[in-house]
């Protein structure tokens, strides 16, 4: 019993907090199996103990300032260690320039020990104890994480929950015939049960990874591989796979990772008969982990990776009085917003907001452009077949147009996962070729260009309009463009997403203040919008916020509200220039000049914005 351990008196304060929850969810989700309750108790207090004075010092600050990430002065930024500076090293050589694009949110991207070729850009994990020898050690990233803390930056890090690599030593004990280790994940004696599944259960990857299950011939069994058959699911209805892994979690929390992204958190339960997604269970063990982390390390926090529809999204965040994630990805935002770009038509984007703009403030959401992931047209076409929009045919429109393969699109973009029978292609590249920089810089068109450098910036403004965390994707600050090198790496070649996570250009980022090349126009322009973000209260996520009619399809027009001021952006996503029809009755100024704007038919040049500001006293 857990009885005979040594409390320290704030971790008992903690555990007394939440405990009559915590053991009633646990007993109700593992058949009141004391034993293992017992022992996850005593492994959060194991793990409570290992951390550091300087760690518990930032718990107690953050406790103390528990709305500490929903400020308008976060700013994030994602990136691949070894693409932006090789080594975790290297990264804290390079915090000077991190700190200079304006980051205080750093999102490092799978860095734990997986098999080269059979990773899945680290989302293979064989030993979630060890970073991957090529990145560096544990102590580097406690290094970083100090050094970022010490510069007022969190760390992210991706957790990948749901699946370790064939070649973590659990998998390898079970391919030996081990059953303990074969119970932590899903292994069946024959094709049956996996049949079942499979009538079910969506694909996650249908064309390079068709099917839920793999032959594994050393175990002459199947197991359960929902991504890549070198990924293994693990079995969560085991609760030794369930203490294990949420040690496995806090073990990186101790090693100063403040932010915890749950990769692929909808998957982790699974049941016949079901889809094996966003299944109540899951919702109870996120609720746990929430917990876990409050006793342990308060001053963490829970990233979910839920990439579905809105509906799907929003439980994630629990309630308000017993929450799970306190972030998730904006991720239907960011795909309507690539939508409009194609489209140059608003209203689909204006139905999307009104649906996040009525959810409560609580709610923080990450809002991004690009990631290290591809663009899934997971739109809302039930709205759009309103307007006569074929859902087959629309999603192969979008993906001729970032291909660059539709009549006078300049995007230069490549297929993920094409599946032509359900229209189903995702889309990968840089925002800035996305936006046809690339193009015009090929054709050396400078019209095109300025054009196209304008649709980047505007887009990031868009970005910043919205409530939430931004999140730029590294060499997005500098219009970095697509690297088409990864067709020649035998490891990469058949993951086009490889096309949008080509090492960072230090050349290019030389550039970054010349006013007349393309970084320098970018890189100042995104500054400037984050330093006018910071200084005005108006972006604070307890802002109201609106959609502002602008009688203008090619025009969205977003209102906020807060301590005195009001705001109102106005978009213009049309390749000419138009006319926002709005008509207020306050006096505005322009926040990007200073300059008095009169806010009655505003003029908008292509592709353009303005940011207009009003305050009461």
């Amino acid at each position: 019993m857990f009885s005979d351990l040594q409390l320290e008196p704030e971790f008992e304060k903690r555990l007394n907090q939440y405990y009559d929850e915590l053991k009633w969810l646990y007993a109700e989700i593992y058949h009141n199996d004391e034993q293992a309750f017992d022992y996850f108790i005593k492994m959060l207090h194991e793990n409570y103990a290992l951390r550091s004075p300087e760690l518990r010092e930032w718990d107690q600050a953050r406790a103390a300032v528990p709305d500490w990430y929903k400020g308008n002065e976060m700013l994030g930024m994602q990136m691949y260690t070894n693409c932006f500076a090789g080594t975790l090293k290297g990264v804290r050589k390079h915090l000077d320039y991190i700190k200079e694009t304006g980051t205080n949110y750093l999102h490092l991207m799978p860095l734990l020990e997986s098999p080269e070729g059979r990773s899945d850009g680290g989302y293979a994990v064989s030993d979630f104890r060890k970073i991957d020898p090529s990145f560096g050690t544990m102590q580097d990233l406690s290094d970083l994480s100090r050094d970022c803390h010490e510069s007022g930056i969190s760390v992210c890090l991706d957790f990948v929950m749901n699946h370790t690599s064939e070649d973590h030593e659990w998998a390898k004990r079970a391919r030996a015939g081990e059953k303990e280790y074969q119970d932590r994940y899903f292994f069946y004696d024959n094709w049956d049960i996996p049949n079942e599944y499979e009538k079910t259960v969506p694909q996650v990857f249908p064309t390079t990874a068709p099917g839920n299950f793999t032959w594994c011939p050393e175990a002459e069994k199947v197991v359960m591989t929902m991504f890549y058959p070198y990924q293994w699911d693990l079995n969560y209805r085991n609760p030794v796979v369930f203490n294990d892994m949420t040690s496995n979690m806090l073990n990186l929390c101790n090693h100063g990772v403040d932010i915890i992204r749950l990769d692929a958190v909808p998957y982790i339960w699974k049941e016949i008969g079901s889809t094996c997604r966003n299944l109540p269970q899951v919702h109870t063990l996120v609720r746990i982990m929430r917990m876990a982390t409050e006793i342990v390390c308060p001053g963490t926090l829970l990233l979910g990776e839920v990439v579905m529809e809105p509906s799907k999204v929003v439980p994630y965040f629990g309630t308000v009085e017993k929450p799970e994630c306190h972030m998730l990805y904006n991720v239907t935002t960011m795909a309507t917003t690539w939508h409009t770009v194609a489209t140059k038509d608003v209203r689909l984007m204006k139905h999307q907001l009104g649906q996040v703009f009525a959810l409560p403030k609580e709610y923080v959401f990450l809002n991004y452009l690009r990631c290290h992931d591809d663009i899934g047209w997971g739109l809302d076409y039930a709205f759009l077949k309103r307007f006569g929009v074929d859902e087959v045919q629309h999603k192969k429109f979008l993906s001729d147009y970032f291909q660059g393969h539709f009549p006078d699109s300049d995007a230069r973009g490549e297929l993920y996962n094409d599946d032509p029978r359900l229209g189903d292609a995702r889309q990968c590249g840089t925002t800035a070729s996305l936006c046809g920089i690339e193009a015009a810089e090929f054709e050396n068109n400078e019209w095109k260009k300025e054009r196209s450098v304008r649709l980047d910036i505007m887009l990031h403004a868009f970005l910043f309009t919205q409530s939430g965390i931004p999140i730029i994707y590294s060499g997005d600050e500098i219009g970095q463009l697509n690297d088409y090198t990864y067709h020649d790496d035998p490891l990469k070649m058949d993951d086009s997403r490889y096309i949008h996570r080509g090492n960072f250009q230090w050349d290019e980022a030389e550039k970054r203040l010349d006013p007349e090349a393309r970084e320098g126009k970018i890189f100042t322009a995104i500054r400037r919008m984050e330093e006018i973000r910071m200084e005005h209260p108006v972006f604070e996520a307890q802002a109201d916020a609106w959609v502002v009619e602008t009688w203008n399809d090619h025009i969205l027009g977003i209102g906020r509200y807060y301590k005195g001021e009001k705001m109102i952006a106005l978009f213009n996503f049309g390749e000419n220039e138009e006319t926002a029809w709005i008509n207020e009755v306050e006096d505005y100024e322009d926040m990007l000049t200073g300059e008095a704007r009169v806010p009655r038919a505003v003029v908008i040049p292509a592709f353009d914005f303005v940011w207009l500001l009003t305050k009461f006293k």
